[in-house]
């Protein structure tokens, strides 16, 4: 099944790695889903303070 997401490699400490865990498996997450979940929730608030992210033409 094709998907429009990009991969990349993330590099993490054990410590942020193992809490990352641990709250995924809380909301019944995938690490991934969740790194999304959590990257997404802080974009939204953060266009909601300062307005949306402008791409550069």
């Amino acid at each position: 099944m094709a998907t429009d997401k990009r991969v990349f490699t993330l590099r993490l400490s054990d410590d942020v790695f193992n809490k990352i865990g641990i709250l995924a498996t809380n909301e019944h997450r995938s690490m991934t889903n969740y790194i999304e979940y959590v990257l997404l929730k802080h974009l939204n608030e953060y266009e909601t303070a300062h307005g949306p992210i402008q791409f550069p033409e």
